[in-house]
């Protein structure tokens, strides 16, 4: 996509400039202190979209199925990621529930299908209703997204497992793992300026639309 001339404000050193088109793939920075304006990416929205189509797909398998078997004296017992909060819930700590399971499974989901609503409904034009107010809520939950840290404990757990009992792992990890991979390469090619650009060019043909 191409990005009509702007008067740009750098967010390093406040500066005012005009921006013009940058071709696919390049990056344009401020003619003052250098610093980062935008990007221009390649695939634009398609790549990002199709990450978060496969981040879904791969968030329900991770959750759905069994992240470990444990075996303790031939008896078999699966853990998928919310059990973890679940004991919790059975030990009568709601609260370590909470810090377990919404960082960990409820944010990811949350920001995961927020990014594809998004995104559909700039690619093909739909005009779903509340998309500015969704894609201002992602970027508000993004720091709290913690699945790398329950992973690492999930790790610590496998360790301090291992002189205890048998444990194999699950499809649920390996999805788990993969998901964590493909949702922070969805983050890191989405272009914000892109998307808002794509949602003011659609307020504006729909203004200009409901005055003819």
């Amino acid at each position: 996509m191409e990005h009509p001339d702007i008067i740009f404000v750098c967010h390093e050193c406040d500066a005012l400039q005009r921006v013009s088109n940058i071709e696919p793939g390049n990056v344009a920075n401020c003619v003052c202190c250098g610093g980062h304006l935008f990007r221009n990416p390649k695939g634009g929205i398609d790549k990002p979209l199709a990450l978060a189509i496969s981040s879904l797909i791969l968030y329900f398998v991770a959750n759905l199925y069994p992240i470990m078997t444990i075996t303790i004296a031939g008896i078999k017992q699966d853990a998928t990621l919310t059990d973890s909060a679940i004991v919790f819930m059975q030990q009568g700590s709601p609260e370590l529930a909470a810090i377990v399971w919404v960082p960990s499974v409820l944010i990811p989901g949350l920001i995961i299908s927020g990014l594809l609503y998004v995104l559909l409904s700039i690619r093909y034009s739909l005009g779903w209703r509340y998309t500015t107010t969704i894609l201002i809520w992602i970027s508000r939950m993004l720091p709290w997204g913690m699945m790398d840290v329950f992973l690492l404990g999930i790790l610590v757990t496998l360790v301090k497992l291992s002189a205890l009992a048998d444990v194999v792992l699950g499809t649920g990890f390996y999805a788990f793992v993969v998901l964590i991979i493909f949702n922070a390469a969805a983050i890191a090619s989405l272009e914000p300026h892109l998307l808002w650009e794509c949602l003011d060019d659609r307020a504006d043909r729909e203004l200009e639309a409901e005055y003819d």
